[in-house]
């Protein structure tokens, strides 16, 4: 089951992770959170990072 969190306005997103090639040609996973599940979706928060919340409410990873 994918990993959700509840904001404090009550909405429920889901973590997501995508590979990604930057223009210099380095590969980057880049971490999103999205209001349905999508393909590559997380199970867990990746070791060493932590949710926190925007003023506006929405989640990001951030790392510890």
């Amino acid at each position: 089951m994918a990993y959700s969190y509840t904001n404090s306005k009550g909405r429920t997103y889901v973590l997501h992770s995508r590979d990604t090639t930057l223009k210099n040609g380095k590969k980057q996973t880049i971490y999103f959170f999205a209001k349905d599940e999508k393909d590559g979706a997380l199970d867990a928060v990746p070791k060493g990072y932590e949710v926190s919340e925007s003023k506006n409410g929405l989640p990001v990873l951030k790392r510890k």
